[in-house]
């Protein structure tokens, strides 16, 4: 990061001998760039890591984010980077999105802004669609699979994302950004920044809408997000609050089409009362202070806390889905209440009604660092201690009978406490000039508590305590100047996340899972060529996995499996093949295997279930292939215009939504190619305009990235949507499946000025 800040002063200084500043002024700005950057790098660096690190990572520039930033969320920004898959259940990338890295979810992916911790404290999710058009405001990413460097929040358990916003212009700037694409969508936002002032102060802000109806049937899109920031910089010290949010008010597509469905109508969705939306606002404030103690030894530290607060509503009955037939009434009992005598004297146990389910949520607390540098040492000590207050109830708007309910009849209440304390101490230490050693321990204790089972079954509040300690090591070999090996070896260690509590009595809790991580690496580096090999094998003790199996509370919850793995290789480079064309390309090659695991199938005859051993399958969601390939041409390249040209592809290989390894539960391959144009202009009137024109899956490739299913057995009846499964002689193996295709071709067409 040093080189980032001696490139960044050169660049302005060279701008500023440009426009015949004098000698003291570009010495001033210099120095007020030298200051904004300081404090992004400084408060980054302790959830981050070097380039030449023994762990597989990679940064993503903000140029980078910027050329496809039209109003999708991250995850889709994050495409093309190495073992990433990502999904739309809207299908146009807009709403709802997710990614999985080496085949590992949004639960045991940590994402930190700034170094706070993200990730929801119970699911362990990060629900993008909460902080819309953040990536406007993102100066960098850096992506770090595996284990990865200790980082503050949910453990890391596949991959760790650190989203980076510190970065402040030093001169004063105006950004008007629109665009406009497919299913009426519409990005509108306004940027700011004061600059420098007085060699003190620096505010920047942002304010952004974005709408769409997505690609799918009802699932439009209403988004709103600011972000706002304030710095003062002195001689010593830095201080800068920080405040993002956003309000996301979608239209449910989480159910999919069924299967029946997609091929007469692709687009379908099951939920069309008028009100099935998705309604939540986030807050996140954040204040950071630095201190530079000396030229060796910095200290960080910050305060946060981020407010939600919102609700699903939910028709659940049968009027409003005459299209499929196994919706049915509710039960007047599930919701505590009574049942409704007729005047005629029938009883009525069932109703149609419309629910909301809230969350209702406070996350506060603190993450410090010290840092201290010198010829051939680097230790960073730091930690945090956060408490998660989550407030969860659902409540009755309305009710075909509402029985002995009022308006608002609160059905359910269930509040929950999560403390989450960790201490790390990460060392590099080189012990030649060629050779050095990386030592990262972390210790995490966790107190959560909250309303679930007792042995006898009764709904009483519990609470568990979790301690955990993370080693992570190893060596980078410099050969020469141009290539360099490195090693890596690491154990992290996760929790089971809310439903697993919740469900479950201390009978059939489930165990917390553990991740060994193994990884080897060779980097190459010339000054038109670049690339990366890395051996990765994550052994996991007790990954938990959905399997079927009812609970002694009655409930299908995960289930630890003793042994399964990944084991691959990821490739990934960079060639300047000609001055005006450039190449970038990865590659991920794996295997991802259950050694054992018993499936559960329910038996809609007996009411029991039928128990089935599946041997050395492929862990769901994970194909073995993914690959990436970016070629850009640049015709028109001058201090005064760019144009670039790019093509891009994706693969993504078969995978399974199970982890049965059915050809039943297969979603096949897909290669996915898009087209974008940039064209810049700078001009004495605007200092910038860019225009930018993003065509996504430009052969209109018919492909489904996400599903889920639900297998049972039954001899009699007809299902209509379910479709029959057949998987041996004399059985009648059935499967409701949900389907969430993506978008044909589309477009994204956008206008930035920049002043």
């Amino acid at each position: 990061m040093k080189k980032v800040i001696v490139t960044i002063t050169t660049v302005f200084a060279l701008q500023s001998l440009v426009q015949s500043q004098t000698e003291s002024e570009v010495k001033s700005d210099s120095l007020k760039t030298s200051k904004t950057t300081e404090l992004e790098e400084f408060v980054v660096k302790a959830t981050r890591v070097r380039a030449n690190a023994p762990v597989a990572h990679e940064n993503v520039t903000k140029e980078q984010i910027q050329k496809n930033n039209q109003g999708v969320d991250l995850p889709i920004l994050l495409d093309q980077q190495t073992s990433v898959v990502t999904t739309s259940d809207a299908g146009a990338g807009v709403g709802y999105t997710g990614m999985r890295i080496r085949g590992s979810d949004a639960t045991r992916i940590n994402v930190t802004i700034n170094g706070i911790p993200i990730n929801d404290s119970e699911s362990q999710g990060t629900y993008w669609v909460d902080m819309p058009d953040l990536a406007s405001s993102t100066s960098d990413i850096q992506i770090q699979r595996g284990v990865g460097a200790s980082t503050n929040g949910a453990g890391a358990f596949g991959a760790s994302i650190n989203v980076n916003t510190l970065q402040s212009s030093p001169d004063a700037y105006g950004v008007i950004s629109n665009s406009v694409g497919s299913f009426n969508t519409l990005r509108n936002s306004i940027q700011f920044g004061t600059g420098m002032i007085n060699n003190k102060f620096v505010f920047d802000g942002r304010l952004s809408n974005i709408l769409s109806d997505g690609y799918i049937d009802r699932s439009a899109s209403n988004l709103k997000s600011f972000y706002l920031s304030g710095a003062y910089v002195g001689e010593k010290s830095m201080i800068k609050a920080v405040t993002f949010g956003g309000h996301e008010r979608t239209y449910q597509a989480w159910y999919g089409v069924p299967l029946s469905f997609m091929d007469s109508a692709r687009t379908f969705n099951p939920y069309n009362y008028a009100n099935e939306v998705d309604d939540y606002t986030q807050t996140h404030y954040q204040l950071h202070y630095v201190y530079n103690a000396s030229k060796r030894l910095k200290f960080n530290a910050a305060l946060h806390y981020t407010r939600g607060i919102g609700y699903y509503e939910q028709y659940k009955g049968i009027a409003h889905n005459a299209e499929i037939n196994y919706w049915s009434k509710e039960s007047l009992s599930a919701y505590g209440l009574n049942d409704v005598i007729t005047p005629a004297g029938d009883t009525i146990t069932e109703t149609d009604l419309i629910r909301r389910r809230w969350l209702d949520n406070h996350f506060y607390g603190t993450v410090m660092s010290a840092e201290y540098s010198s010829d051939k040492l680097d230790l960073v000590i730091g930690g945090g201690a956060n408490q998660y207050l989550g407030g969860h109830y659902g409540e009755i708007i309305w009710a075909e009978f509402a029985s002995n309910g009022s308006l608002g009849h609160r059905y359910y209440e269930n509040d929950a406490t999560k403390n989450d304390i960790n201490a790390y101490a990460k060392l590099n230490y080189h012990i030649t000039e060629d050779l050095s050693v990386m030592a990262d321990l972390q210790t995490r204790m966790i107190s959560y508590s909250f309303l679930g089972f007792d042995n006898d079954l009764n709904n009483v509040d519990q609470s568990v305590n979790l301690n955990f300690i993370n080693p992570k090591a190893g060596v980078n070999y410099a050969i020469n100047k141009n290539h360099n090996v490195y090693g890596f070896f690491g154990i992290g260690n996760k929790e089971p996340n809310r439903d697993d509590y919740t469900n479950s009595t201390p009978n059939s809790r489930p165990q917390h899972e553990q991740l060994m991580d193994i990884e080897a690496g060779y980097r190459v580096k010339y000054d038109k060529f670049f690339g990366n090999v890395n051996l990765y094998a994550m052994e996991y003790k007790n990954q938990l996995i959905v399997t079927g199996e009812l609970n002694d509370v009655g409930a299908a919850i995960r289930q630890n499996v003793p042994e399964s793995y990944r084991r691959g290789v990821e490739i990934s480079g960079g060639a300047q093949l000609h001055k005006k064309i450039q190449w970038m390309l990865n590659a991920t090659i794996s295997t991802n295997k259950i050694k054992q695991f018993n499936e559960y199938i329910d038996d809609w005859d007996t009411w029991g279930q039928i128990e089935v051993i599946h041997e050395n399958t492929d862990i769901a969601f994970s194909p073995g292939i993914i690959a990436g390939s970016q070629l850009m041409y640049s015709p028109i390249k001058s201090d005064k215009q760019e144009l670039e040209i790019a093509f891009i592809t994706k693969y993504v290989g078969k995978q399974y939504i199970d982890n049965t390894q059915s050809e039943y539960a297969k979603l096949d391959a897909y290669l996915v190619n898009d087209a974008r144009v940039t064209y810049s202009l700078k001009t004495k009137t605007i200092k910038e305009i860019n225009l930018s024109l993003w065509v996504r899956n430009l052969f209109n490739e018919q492909y489904v990235s996400n599903a889920w299913n639900y297998r049972f057995q039954s001899s009699g009846g007809s299902y209509g949507d379910l479709y029959e499964v057949a998987e041996g002689e004399g059985t009648n193996r059935y499967s409701l499946t949900g389907l969430f295709p993506q978008a044909g071709t589309n477009f994204f067409l956008g206008l930035t000025l920049k002043f």
